[in-house]
């Protein structure tokens, strides 16, 4: 798509003046610069004038090769449609927001006897979704408190099924016990659902109203144990209340901090909610050379609200940095664009007194501590490497480290992981599993063979700039291990011009304790002696840990997937029903394991073929 040739003036005579998306691609076709504009033609021509402003901008148009566009029917619309491309494409002279984790919410369910549920992604199942939090405690801490407010089950769906008598929460009074029939109506079930939704609302004052009119209610009926209760729940919501009224007055708002130097950029977003300090989080966008604070700022903070795969919304105020970085008035129009995007209004200040100055305090001392923090963190790291590559006496500077490594159970569901470091630490974006299939159970060497294919046989026709090769391999494990790794590097040097990373073998100590771990080169296999208070060590050690906890937690997933699963699901001609038969008339899984041919010809709808079907699949599990 890119040339060398790119002609300014012949793209800006055709395009439009309508609003839209603008590419900007490199020499070999990459795309370096995603931007969105009210009109298309004015604010790409601003990039070829001949006096620019920034040097950021000098050096983007320096090296731009080709152009397109995406023309949209609103600038909205091109707002949205420029932070998908930002995501997508990843341009390196983009400010990056490099966080989509999703963010957990509370979910009251559609059930006839509704629950109330931590959540966390996609949002497929029926009912309604309180949130987002800024983080899974936040949620954990509501929903306790909840449970002491409102006695709604908060338990599985098959737990729920599966009762015959009330389970210990009915008797610590925090569950009517709708599960079993006699215990609570529907209706007064129901009641208390709703009064939970309408404190998750925030509507506490509206919650504590009905809460005395059914007290007097159920006082003027005689019925004076129902009374009791409603008079706790009183009890219970203006304590909740009183520690409310302590921390603040304010509803709902965002406080932005922000801290710089150089390249390296902290953000800290401080969330309130419900009067009080909800939560808070750092970050860190990955930010161009030469970049404005205030283009900084602005790019996050639109990213940050527009990205709708971790369910964030838009506050009814935000607050941002007192001085230094982004003015309100600078930055308007892009909010309103934001406004018109998601459909919502909201107020942007940065002059503030009394409590939202506090706030407004409290979030720019935060963003200065997490830039200082990360600073050394980054600091520490390029010691690190510097110190390796003294060791291993490496003359050029090391940029991209990768460890394999194997976690099963008792060689079951395998999963091999490739973990990448760089000069910056972690680099999350590029860590691999791969699910081990065809070998025989509990070969590590076997995994190790087929992890090092799925990585590294793909690059096989690859020029040296397009193919992602790091520096040194380590592999997690002895001489054996080692061994897998120069075997397949022998054979697949022959079929490609690329150089094989240097290759490492890390083996555990005897007692297995950080310190005592053996070096091992490839070739000679000779051990590399580090002192246990070396950072080069440490670096290794920072590396062999993030592999081991990267393997075992996709290993733990994957097993937890197959006890979830049923293995009668996976025998050809055994459907729902089928499986119902066999698990009622038989008693369960483990009895159809164990069963006999004759045992499963005894279930109706199985026949004698059907039936050596599941009983050969069990016995060569």
């Amino acid at each position: 798509m890119a040339n060398n040739h790119f002609d300014p003036k012949h793209f800006i005579k055709h395009l439009t003046h309508q609003p839209g998306v603008y590419r900007m691609y490199d020499d070999k076709g990459e795309v370096i610069y995603v931007g969105k504009a009210k009109d298309l033609k004015r604010r790409v021509s601003s990039y070829f004038r001949k006096n620019i402003d920034t040097p950021k901008t000098k050096s983007l148009v320096q090296q731009i090769a080709a152009m397109d566009v995406t023309v949209t029917n609103t600038e909205a619309e091109a707002l949205i449609l420029e932070n998908n491309f930002i995501k997508k494409f990843r341009p390196r002279y983009n400010v990056l927001l490099r966080d989509d984790k999703s963010y957990p919410y509370i979910f009251i369910s559609e059930h006839e006897h509704p629950r109330i549920a931590f959540h966390r992604g996609a949002r497929r199942e029926k009912g309604e979704y309180f949130g987002p939090f800024p983080s899974g405690v936040s949620v954990r801490e509501s929903l306790r408190l909840l449970q002491k407010l409102f006695p709604v089950r908060q338990c599985d769906d098959s737990y729920y099924r599966a009762r015959s008598r009330p389970c210990l929460q009915y008797q610590l009074k925090r569950c009517l016990a709708p599960c079993v029939e006699g215990y609570c109506t529907t209706d007064e079930y129901q009641e208390q659902v709703e009064l939970a939704k309408a404190f998750l609302h925030g509507k506490n004052q509206q919650v504590i109203e009905q809460l005395v009119q059914r007290m007097e209610q159920a006082s003027g009926e005689l019925d004076f144990e129902r009374a009791a209760r409603f008079r706790d729940q009183i009890v219970a919501m203006r304590k909740v209340q009183e520690r409310n009224a302590v921390t603040g007055n304010q509803r709902e708002l965002d406080v932005i901090g922000f801290a710089r130097q150089g390249s390296i950029a902290a953000i800290h977003m401080l969330f309130i909610r419900d009067g009080g300090i909800q939560g808070s989080r750092s970050y860190f966008p990955k930010v161009p050379a030469n970049t404005e604070d205030s283009e900084v700022l602005l790019a996050f903070i639109l990213q940050y609200y527009l990205n709708d795969q971790v369910g964030r919304r838009l506050p009814p105020e935000i607050i941002l940095p007192e001085v230094n970085q982004l003015a309100p008035v600078d930055a308007q129009h892009e909010f309103e664009v934001l406004e018109q995007a998601l459909g919502q209004k909201v107020r942007i200040t940065n002059q503030v007194r009394g409590e939202r100055r506090q706030y407004q305090i409290l979030a720019q001392k935060n963003a200065l501590n997490a830039l200082e923090g990360r600073m050394n963190q980054e600091n520490t790291m390029l010691m690190r490497f510097q110190q390796l590559e003294q060791v291993l006496d490496i003359q050029h500077a090391i940029q991209r480290i990768e460890c394999f490594d194997i976690s099963h159970t008792m060689g079951q569901e395998t999963v091999a992981s490739c973990v990448v470091f760089d000069r910056q630490g972690p680099k999350k974006s590029d860590y691999r599993r791969y699910n081990i299939k065809g070998i025989t159970p509990g070969d590590d060497y076997a995994a190790m063979a087929q992890a090092l294919q799925r990585r590294f046989d793909p690059l096989l026709g690859h020029d040296s700039e397009q193919a992602v090769m790091p520096d040194i391999l380590f592999i997690d494990g002895g001489k054996g291990q080692l061994a897998q790794a120069e075997n397949y590097f022998a054979q697949w040097e022959s079929k490609t011009t690329l150089q094989s990373p240097l290759l490492i073998g890390v083996a555990k100590g005897e007692s297995r304790k950080p310190g005592l771990e053996t070096l091992i080169l490839a070739g000679n296999h000779e051990t590399l002696p580090l002192n246990a208070d070396a950072p080069a060590l440490h670096l290794i050690q920072h590396i062999r840990d993030e592999s081991h906890r990267f393997a075992i937690t996709g290993h733990r997933q994957r097993r937890a997937k197959v006890r979830r699963t049923s293995r009668l699901e996976d025998i050809p001609g055994i459907g729902v029903k089928r499986r119902q038969k066999l698990l009622q008339n038989l008693g369960g899984l483990q009895e159809v394991k164990q069963a006999s041919i004759e045992q499963l010809i005894a279930v109706p709808g199985i026949s004698r073929e059907l039936a050596e079907k599941i009983y050969y699949a069990f016995r060569d599990e």
